[in-house]
């Protein structure tokens, strides 16, 4: 999959196997072949496993969109 966070300071792409998001509604996982899904983000962590690391990203609240394994972030 791949994952791109956008922010007021630039563009982050990643290739990932999975994303942790804080959503409005509560926290969720996103996986290959999750359904499309746009959703508001809290503040909190954005964290994506690539290969057997995992890493993290704060956000100050935003938007996600998935659709076709292509996870897109708008974030402050």
């Amino acid at each position: 999959m791949k994952l791109q966070i956008i922010t007021p300071t630039g563009i982050e792409e990643h290739t990932v196997e999975a994303v942790f998001l804080p959503g409005a509604a509560g926290a969720f996982e996103v996986l290959k072949g999750h359904a499309p899904i746009i959703s508001a983000l809290v503040a909190g962590d954005v964290r994506w496993r690539e290969a057997s690391h995992e890493h993290s990203r704060p956000v100050g609240g935003g938007m996600v969109m998935v659709e076709d394994d292509i996870i897109k972030i708008c974030a402050e």
